[in-house]
């Protein structure tokens, strides 16, 4: 890898917009898009399909350009550092030649990228393909073709992957290897960005998570960012309904029956007073999961960045 400046983003989108057809039928896949990623982040893309993620992933890697804003890549146009070996693209689908096997794959890549063949040993033990490198692409299943693809992407060593749904087709066995794998090469400074609908996968792996729908960034944070901006539901028993009300007063919440939801920065204080009422007992604090935040965050049709409660323009 070659040295990062830290104070330089990695990734600098601005106002990015894309559209597909025309008239009547324009479709607006990326909306005035503005994020930045920093050097050594691992930034994880989630959205229901249609939020323009692989549209998104596509503009930055260079694979299509902007209708309007701009983006650079280390400070350049994304088009001018892809053949640099800085950046490496892992599509969920395609990008390899069906024919070749995989060791050719490899050391057809390391030629074309100048590397020292050793490298493709050292990269498929990395990954896990040592055994498949006598067999031809098309004979790898799904799951076996997308660690082919990041095998790939590391041949140049490069600064920043960007992965879109890089597990797709892989066993539970399989993904557990990817992401230790992936996990080292985070360890080693590298900045990652995947797209991804295993929400699992990026509650685990993923420092920052980067919310889509409609095109557009409506959150923006970590998972506890993201939970924190989300109500919480208090259950207790044996509190009779007008303590239940005097306990709330001048709180944001809202009483049935036995559950209160009240809004994260009330929970703490609403459980003291709920404690101090004789015969409360079992009062528990739920706070969502992150597929709960996830599903109301994309289920909202006019979601606006605001109305995450978390910040979509920060450079972290």
């Amino acid at each position: 890898m070659r040295s990062t400046d830290p104070t330089t983003p990695v990734i600098s989108v601005s106002g990015v917009t894309r559209t597909f057809g025309s008239g009547d039928r324009t479709v607006r896949a990326v909306d005035d898009v503005t994020l930045e990623i920093n050097a050594g982040e691992i930034v994880a893309l989630l959205g229901p399909n249609g939020a323009g993620k692989t549209t998104l992933i596509d503009m930055i890697c260079g694979f299509s350009t902007p209708g309007g804003g701009s983006i650079r890549v280390f400070g350049q146009q994304p088009s001018a550092v892809t053949g640099s070996g800085r950046i490496a693209c892992v599509p969920q689908s395609g990008g390899l030649n069906p024919y070749l096997t995989v060791q050719r794959t490899l050391l057809l890549i390391a030629a074309a990228q100048g590397v020292e063949t050793g490298r493709v040993n050292e990269v498929a033990e990395r990954t896990g393909i040592t055994g498949l490198m006598k067999r031809r692409v098309k004979n790898c299943s799904g799951g076996e073709q997308q660690r082919i693809k990041f095998a790939v992407s590391l041949i140049a060593d490069p600064d920043l992957i960007i992965l879109d749904e890089p597990t797709t087709g892989m066993d539970a066995g399989a993904r557990r290897e990817f992401w230790a794998a992936i996990s080292r090469d985070a360890d080693a400074g590298r900045t990652i960005i995947f797209a991804t609908h295993y929400l699992a996968e990026a509650e685990e792996h993923a420092e920052r998570i980067v919310v889509m729908a409609h095109g557009a960034i409506i959150s923006d944070g970590s998972v506890r960012d993201l939970l924190g901006t989300r109500a919480r539901t208090v259950t207790i028993a044996g509190v009779p309904p007008e303590d239940t009300a005097r306990a709330c007063t001048g709180l944001d919440a809202r009483v049935d029956g036995d559950r209160i939801t009240v809004i994260p920065g009330h929970s703490d204080e609403l459980a003291r007073r709920l404690l101090r009422i004789p015969d409360a007992r079992d009062l528990i604090i739920h706070q969502p999961s992150l597929e709960q935040v996830f599903l109301e965050l994309t289920a909202e049709p006019t979601a606006h960045p605001a109305a995450a409660g978390v910040d979509t323009h920060s450079t972290h």
